[in-house]
């Protein structure tokens, strides 16, 4: 009776599904969370008659043959790459990436990480870090006596004085390109961390390379689609109501065979 591991397979199948798209509605307010999507492919066959092979009986060729399937596994939980909203905050230190390119920051164990949530804030000696303090690369010091600071979509940073007519450029922020983002490896936190699939990052001034640009006083918003998420739910739960009642279907048959007099 393969209907019961092939439904087994499927209702563990749906679980997964369920399970991606809970952590998509539970990010739908984080800045810069990309959805993610479960994809699933079929198992090997089990090749009872062989399409093509020859028919013992008169030697003709078999057109079809018989191939049983053995149930679903997952292949890969996808990252949706495509820009959310960018919301207004009017933040000095908030920045939204317009187009393609990560923040890179100094992670404690050495490592760089990579974030698209620009939501930046200072330390006691003016350091520019993340909302969890991790260093910015490059390292950026503010002044005290800083008054306010300007960001340009290139990344420059300047910072006016109240005895300065002039701003002073204290850096300038660089965004880091991956050939294969899908390939990047989250580390919660907003982190990601480069891995032989996603390939080494590219390191370029915002706007120049295909990578995006800095926009000072927004933040992006998560591009999680609530409607859609839901609607998944739904035919998510369906599936695996449905495998459900086929492994009841084959216990009852199951059962009739065990109770044949």
């Amino acid at each position: 009776m393969r209907a019961l591991q092939i439904a087994a397979t499927g209702m563990s199948a749906q679980q997964t599904r369920v399970e991606v798209i809970s952590n998509n509605l539970a990010n739908m307010n984080t800045t810069g969370y990309n959805a993610r999507r479960a994809e699933f492919a079929d198992l090997h066959y089990q090749q009872v008659t062989r399409a093509g092979s020859i028919a013992a009986s008169d030697g003709t060729v078999v057109p079809a043959g018989v191939q049983l399937g053995l149930g679903v596994r997952p292949t890969a939980v996808t990252m949706n790459v495509n820009q959310g909203a960018l919301s207004a905050t009017g933040g000095d230190l908030d920045l939204a990436i317009e187009g393609k390119g990560y923040i890179e920051v100094t992670l404690p164990s050495g490592v760089s990480g990579f974030t698209r949530d620009g939501a930046l804030k200072m330390t006691g000696d003016g350091q520019l870090v993340t909302s969890d303090g991790y260093p910015v690369v490059p390292d950026i010091t503010v002044p005290e006596d800083t008054q306010s600071l300007s960001i340009n979509p290139e990344g420059e940073i300047y910072a006016y004085f109240n005895d300065r007519t002039e701003p002073e450029l204290l850096g300038q922020l660089t965004l880091s390109g991956f050939s294969n983002e899908k390939g990047l490896e989250a580390i919660g936190g907003n982190l990601f961390r480069e891995t032989g699939a996603s390939g080494a990052p590219l390191v370029g001034t915002p706007g120049e390379n295909g990578l995006g640009s800095f926009r000072q006083g927004y933040l992006e918003d998560s591009s999680v689609d609530a409607v859609k998420e839901v609607t998944d739910l739904i035919e998510a739960q369906r599936g695996y109501e449905l495998n459900a009642k086929v492994i009841t279907a084959a216990d009852q048959m199951l059962s009739a065979t065990t109770q044949i007099r």
